[in-house]
């Protein structure tokens, strides 16, 4: 992790769960966060829980990914604060209840946006940051086993409805644009991590109670995102896939 040093990681959906954590240890390990999410209140919280000596490496900024308008400002104000982005993680992710024959078109365009747009979005005015200044970053895109060929829930579970489609959208994304960095002969890194089911707030209390200990922690999913970053800049670990012992599917 000494390559990325003071070096600026942006992270979506940080004022909770798997974003929180790997703000955490990023902060511990050296590199300046910036975390990005909705609940303003959540993301002061997170800065005053870090030790004092590292509130000074996280920084954060209001911003709804699902708006290309609010994902530009924020990286304008890294761009000219910070000096630019060197790492992104994609975080941000939202879940509706209801099933996909049914549900109302507002709420699956909500999912759509927020899980890939904002994505598309804040990958974009990464790589541009990225590129500008010759920076060989990261890009980490929080997947999920739903986005995995094959998926295939309990007939007694909840529908994940348009949830499913959205992941096996970003597992697309991100080989599209390990493709196209290639093509560019960029060093820009791609990581895609395909987690189970999480104990964090987007999960159901009656879900976390049936799973019980079969079941990850976002610090799981953190840890795998520091060994993707802590590869040498030759070597890029591609795909990630985190389940709990036990976890069927």
């Amino acid at each position: 992790m000494e390559r990325w040093h003071k070096r600026v990681a942006v992270i979506s959906g940080a004022s909770s769960g798997i974003g929180a954590t790997c703000a955490k240890l990023l902060v511990s390990a050296g590199v300046q966060v910036v975390g990005l999410a909705r609940r303003t209140e959540r993301l002061q919280e997170l800065r005053q829980s870090l030790p004092e000596d590292q509130r000074k490496y996280f920084h954060h900024r209001t911003c709804d990914v699902s708006l290309k308008p609010q994902v530009a400002n924020a990286f304008e104000w890294i761009e000219k604060e910070l000096g630019g982005c060197d790492i992104l993680i994609n975080n941000a992710g939202i879940l509706r209840d209801g099933h996909l024959i049914d549900m109302p078109i507002n709420d699956i365009s909500d999912v759509i946006q927020t899980n890939i747009m904002g994505s598309v979005y804040c990958t974009q005015s990464a790589i541009k940051s990225m590129t500008g200044r010759k920076m060989a970053g990261h890009l980490i895109f929080i997947n999920s086993t739903a986005g995995v060929a094959g998926y295939k829930p309990d007939p007694a579970d909840p529908s994940l409805n348009i949830y499913t489609p959205t992941k096996f959208a970003l597992t697309a994304v991100h080989e599209v644009l390990r493709q196209e960095l290639i093509g560019k002969q960029s060093k820009i890194k791609t990581t895609s991590i395909s987690p189970g089911w999480v104990a964090t707030e987007i999960v159901p209390d009656e879900t976390k109670a049936q799973l019980g200990e079969v079941i990850l922690q976002a610090d799981d999913v953190a840890q795998a995102v520091l060994y993707a970053l802590s590869t040498p800049p030759h070597a890029q670990v591609e795909q990630i896939t985190l389940r709990a012992v036990g976890e069927y599917f």
